[in-house]
């Protein structure tokens, strides 16, 4: 906080005036004792003036600085939550085009990859194809009319995941051509969020290995301890003849974001065999 710089004078004077008062309350009754007692009124009249006059400045400037500082908080508390609308509608536009998008260009690339594909494996992937491209076109239109100024009251919102969701988060994945199986251990008590946040994991995940390595085999593994919540995440590595598709690791990015909001930490690399994607969370006292 900015504070204005009082000029040096001006404290001098200050003590220049009350050290003449002082001085003339103690010296001259000694020197005229008929004008002491007037001068002792006179000075207190004075100080009291001075008292007043220096509380009323003191309150004027105190609300001057609140009204400043209350200013500041408001435009501080406005610029955040621009930028969370701006990280919100970031994840949801990776998530459309990779989960959405993406999903359409891994199930096309894999037929084109395959060979000896027969009719109808062709008419699946097609099928596929045009389901993914309704679903993101439909999410795209709501982000576009969220935009254009409409109340979320107006617009559908995306069904938040629960760990019920996770099968079909997997069939999701499956529909690119990846093979995926879940491993889940007793988790116990998990708040909603969490399990959010363990849906977007899994499905961001499975989204990477079927860019990164076409359909092959994932392996997704929850489980928990006495102090911390685990996602596991490991693929098999790419397909021979697979053509890796490049991305921007925003998708792992948003990941972090959203496990910082529980204390947890996600680390990323590859094995002997092929990727991991490993998720913890600590655990709350009242949890473990």
């Amino acid at each position: 906080m900015e504070t204005s710089a009082r000029p040096e004078w001006a404290s001098r004077a200050w003590l220049t005036a009350v050290g003449s008062l002082v001085v003339l309350v103690l010296v001259v009754p000694l020197l005229n004792p008929d004008l002491g007692g007037l001068l002792v009124t006179v000075v207190l009249s004075v100080l009291a003036a001075a008292a007043i006059t220096v509380a009323g400045w003191a309150l004027l400037r105190t609300r001057s600085q609140r009204r400043s500082y209350e200013q500041r908080l408001e435009a501080w508390a406005a610029e955040r939550a621009v930028q969370e609308e701006r990280l919100r509608i970031a994840r949801e536009l990776h998530d459309l085009a990779s989960h959405g998008i993406g999903l359409m260009t891994v199930r096309a690339s894999y037929a084109n990859l395959t060979d000896d594909a027969d009719d109808a494996e062709r008419r699946q992937a097609l099928t596929d194809i045009e389901q993914a491209g309704r679903a993101a076109t439909a999410e795209l239109r709501q982000m576009l009319t969220l935009l254009r100024g409409a109340t979320p009251e107006d617009v559908p919102l995306r069904p938040v995941a629960t760990l019920a969701d996770l099968p079909s988060i997997i069939e999701d994945a499956e529909r690119s051509g990846l093979r995926a199986d879940i491993d889940i251990g007793d988790l116990g008590e998990v708040p909603n969020a969490l399990q959010a946040t363990i849906g977007a994991i899994i499905r961001e995940a499975l989204a990477n290995t079927a860019r990164h390595a076409g359909p092959t085999t994932a392996h997704v593994h929850l489980s928990r301890d006495h102090t911390t919540l685990r996602v596991d995440i490991r693929d098999d590595g790419p397909i021979e003849g697979w053509h890796s598709q490049t991305g921007a690791s925003h998708g792992l990015a948003g990941l972090r974001e959203r496990l910082a909001l529980h204390h947890g930490t996600l680390t990323s690399g590859p094995t002997d065999t092929g990727f991991r994607i490993l998720a913890e969370v600590p655990l709350s006292p009242e949890q473990q």
